[in-house]
């Protein structure tokens, strides 16, 4: 017995349109509520540790909406441009220290976990070796960032007090105080406006990177 073919068209149009109403009255989830829901229920208070850590201000939640692309320019300028003015200049105009504590800084990778028991930027290291190469005598360093070798030599900075440093000084300042004033979906933490590290302790970092007689620019 052969189909009708009229008859199939119109099972056909009307399983379509069944399906086309279905698919019309079916609420669309609120993955972002969801989401908020489950992790605001996965974490609690632990020591130092809190969950008002999982609070995104506007560029953390511009970057996690992105999934890990690019920003558009018309969304990141904005963002990096409200970081940089953010960065506040060294109270005392002085921005290098002592590149021996930066070194140690650099070495350092506690801080801010749970089982710590002060969330004091003076409690915390830089951890710099997780994610860069920094002096050549270091043989174990993370490639996530770019290596920091020679970073003062290679950009030509041989007094870092001197006028022609300045871009570079102020630059690396910026960096280190607030890396998405550069680019908004930096991995790099924020050691100044996130409370890491002190002003000091910055100082020394930055002598780390800019002195001439640190082992990064031998």
């Amino acid at each position: 017995m052969k189909p009708n073919k009229q008859l199939t068209l119109m099972l056909g149009g009307a399983i379509t349109l069944l399906l086309a109403g279905c698919a019309a009255t079916t609420p669309v989830p609120d993955y972002e509520a969801l989401l908020t829901q489950m992790m605001s229920g996965s974490f609690r208070d632990e020591g130092i540790a809190k969950t008002e850590r999982l609070q995104q201000d506007s560029v953390n939640l511009a970057c996690s909406k992105a999934q890990g692309a690019a920003l558009p320019d018309a969304v990141a300028a904005p963002l990096q441009a409200a970081a940089l003015k953010s960065v506040p200049k060294p109270a005392n105009g002085q921005y290098l220290g002592d590149w021996r504590e930066g070194e140690k800084l650099a070495q350092n990778g506690r801080g801010m976990t749970w089982t710590d028991k002060s969330a004091a930027p003076s409690a915390n290291g830089g951890n710099c070796y997780n994610c860069h190469q920094i002096s050549k005598a270091e043989l174990s360093f993370g490639t996530i960032g770019p290596s920091l070798y020679q970073y003062g030599k290679l950009r030509g900075v041989s007094d870092p007090q001197s006028a022609a440093a300045a871009p570079i000084v102020d630059y690396t300042w910026a960096k280190l105080w607030n890396a998405k004033a550069f680019n908004a979906c930096s991995e790099m933490p924020r050691f100044g406006h996130g409370g890491l590290l002190d002003e000091t302790q910055l100082k020394h970092l930055m002598a780390l990177l800019l002195d001439p007689q640190s082992p990064v620019n031998q």
